[in-house]
């Protein structure tokens, strides 16, 4: 019961601030949001899990109440962990808490409401990463977009209506297309299966239950919903070219929402291609091995390139984070132990470098009002703390040693370099590497542009140091990147144990 005691608080915190006064509802939400964030690390240390939940391992904290029937399946209230969704749970817990932080300076109406959606969206988040029935999920998934389409249409920047609804259109179609190809693939199961229970439907699949459907052919009928699913979560991730929403979201959103947007959200879909294309259609992903793989260095270069290419600190983030998820794709396609384990690692610590990025860029633009290159230089004089720890954020972000993002990167490669599964595999890898080269380039660059050299920026007021509750968050966030980083078993025991089966799923085929 202790998942249902999880998410249930964070829906109730959320009406409760909701209801709040917007004077103290900044702090109330504080407050609340620790809650969770305790919660998950006793999850943390009473973790006994084996194995992967979809695939027959033990699933830690399971709770299974039937539901309702429909059409001969029953759907349930099926919540559970295993060793990759317990570090997004951890993740989606410390983060929220930062990001309502990060708030307090920049949210200055509606504060209530604000952060009642902010607690409303961590709850649905905490949802979509415990539920093991397709239903259940389904429902958790599409209720994350309600609250970040308020979030960014209210309290975002001066296009806030039109990147909203290019955010709610965008994603809404591409889980529409996920659900039809899912669902197809459930329907050609036939009586093979008795309920919408991820791990069930993965069995059957694995047992060769499908059917044909409406005289498709089981594989083909496999290769449909494996494209199918893997166009919806694309459009999530994102992955180039259907990435164009997500510059638009960030450069709008209020800088909180951007920290859970790239933190978290995007998650999302790469936790979902993992579950369902990578889990329950092995083969079909080998396949298709080489196409997915030139898709994920294709998103590193070019998402890169395109970071190379901007003026607004927001829009060089948000291009990252393109880039970024480029790498987890390539984790995931090549079915090794250290790929598929450093790809989940890489969300985790993803999460945490471009939470930190945003958070930081956002405490800068607090003080200047502006995130364009050219109109400021020098901040490093004016704010050294918040600068040293934005210094250090890009340094993790370029694959710094001893830091998260070094660590997952370094086992994607290791996991890539080698990968049976994958022709052609040295040069896959070694294309994505020079990702690294043009990240250092452009993250250098801006940091030079902006922040050494002689002070210039024109304002009426002095600018200063950042208040205290806008630099600890950013304190916090840099310390856990060095600890993930120095000491990455923390999460990859657990992550690996998780991943081995997938791996095993394939390599009989290989």
């Amino acid at each position: 019961m202790i998942l249902e005691a999880l998410i249930g608080f964070t829906f109730l915190a959320a009406l409760v601030v909701l209801l709040a006064p917007n004077a103290w509802a900044g702090r109330l939400a504080f407050a609340l949001s620790a809650v969770p964030f305790a919660g998950s690390l006793y999850l943390w240390s009473q973790f006994d899990a084996v194995g992967n939940a979809l695939t027959g391992g033990t699933i830690a904290f399971e709770s299974r109440y039937e539901w309702v029937e429909v059409g001969g399946r029953t759907v349930s209230w099926f919540v559970g962990l295993d060793g990759i969704s317990l570090p997004l749970v951890v993740l989606t817990t410390f983060l929220v808490p930062l990001a309502i932080l990060s708030a307090w300076t920049p949210v200055d109406s509606r504060q209530s409401q604000f952060y009642g959606l902010m607690l409303f969206m961590e709850a649905n988040l905490l949802g979509v990463f415990t539920a093991l029935d397709f239903f259940l999920w389904f429902v958790f998934w599409e209720a994350v977009l309600v609250p970040m389409y308020f979030l960014i249409g209210i309290w975002g920047g001066p296009r806030r209506k039109y990147a909203a609804i290019k955010f709610f259109v965008y994603t809404n179609a591409a889980s529409l297309l996920m659900f039809i190809g899912f669902m197809s693939l459930t329907f050609a199961l036939g009586d093979s299966i008795g309920s919408l229970a991820l791990p069930e439907i993965t069995q059957a699949l694995a047992d060769g239950g499908l059917e044909t459907w409406f005289g498709i052919s089981p594989g083909r009928m496999a290769m449909i919903a494996f494209l199918a699913m893997f166009a919806g979560f694309a459009v999530k991730v994102p992955i180039v070219p259907v990435h164009t929403w997500l510059p638009d979201a960030h450069v709008e959103a209020p800088t909180p929402v951007s920290v859970l947007l790239a933190g978290v959200l995007l998650k999302m879909g790469t936790y979902a291609l993992l579950r369902f294309n990578f889990t329950m259609l092995p083969e079909q992903a080998s396949t298709l091995a080489i196409p997915i793989a030139a898709i994920a260095v294709i998103s590193v270069i070019y998402g890169a390139m395109l970071a190379l290419a901007q003026k607004d600190l927001k829009r060089i983030v948000a291009y990252s984070s393109v880039s970024s998820m480029g790498y987890v794709l390539l984790g995931l396609v090549v079915f090794t132990e250290y790929g598929v384990g450093g790809a989940t690692f890489q969300m985790v610590a993803h999460g945490l470098i471009s939470g930190l990025m945003f958070m930081a860029v956002g405490v800068v633009y607090n003080a200047t009002h502006t995130r364009m290159v050219g109109d400021m230089a020098g901040m490093a004089d004016r704010m050294p703390v918040t600068v040293g720890i934005l210094v250090a954020g890009a340094f993790g972000y370029m694959g710094l040693p001893l830091m998260a993002g070094f660590a997952g990167e370094f086992f994607i490669f290791v996991g890539a370099f080698g990968a049976p599964s994958l022709p052609y595999a040295p040069v896959f890898t070694a294309l994505a590497m020079f990702g690294i080269v043009i990240v250092a380039g452009y993250l250098l660059s801006a940091m030079q542009k902006t922040l050494f050299g002689p002070f210039r920026l024109e304002t009426d007021y002095e600018i200063g140091p950042a208040p205290f509750h806008d630099v600890a968050p950013l304190a916090v966030l840099l310390a856990a990147i060095i600890v993930l980083g120095v000491a990455p078993d923390i999460f990859f025991e657990m992550i690996r144990d998780a991943a081995m089966p997938v791996v095993e799923g394939v390599s009989v085929d290989v």
